[in-house]
């Protein structure tokens, strides 16, 4: 991750200077960031997310950030501020029963892993931010089309498992 990517990270925390300061000591260290006004976050289940972006980079999709914490079995893309209703719209037309998700924007905040965060740490970077979030359409699209995807394609795994199951 890049200085300049810290130090806009740090903008959407209560205290920049000082958040950037602990990066510096501390760099595995996560910080709570505020949404909505430097980017929201689109969080989802692990199973589906780790499906989600590994379609969203098998097919050369655009994928902003992406982290995951580990222990809550969370994952968390990040959007440009201010697009949950592209989102939305773009999922409705995807599927008419959208699998559960959360878009986080303004008056919610997330706990973001710090910028060389280590395997085997709680919050982690699959795809580390490498420069500000700006509004990028078609990925907020790619994530809404591979997040119905997954979840179909998840839904059908486990059908097949349990059909499988019975059968023997």
């Amino acid at each position: 991750m890049t200085r300049r990517t810290m130090d806009w990270l740090s903008l959407a925390s209560a205290d920049p200077m000082q958040c950037s300061k602990d990066w510096d000591d501390q760099p595995r260290e996560p910080q709570v960031l505020a949404t909505g006004t430097y980017f929201d976050v689109l969080a989802i289940d692990q199973r589906t997310g780790m499906e989600t972006f590994d379609q969203l980079r098998r097919r050369g999709m655009p994928v902003g950030a992406v982290m995951v914490d580990w222990a809550a079995r969370r994952m968390g893309f990040f959007l440009p501020a201010v697009s949950g209703p592209q989102f939305a719209r773009a999922l409705g037309q995807e599927t008419d029963n959208p699998p559960d998700y959360r878009v986080l924007s303004e008056g919610s905040y997330v706990v973001v892993p710090g910028p060389m965060a280590l395997s085997g740490d709680r919050f982690e970077w699959l795809n580390a931010p490498v420069r500000p979030q700006h509004g990028s359409p078609l990925q907020t699209v790619a994530l809404a089309v591979m997040f119905a995807a997954a979840s179909q394609l998840i839904a059908r795994a486990d059908r097949y498992g349990q059909e499988t199951a019975h059968a023997r």
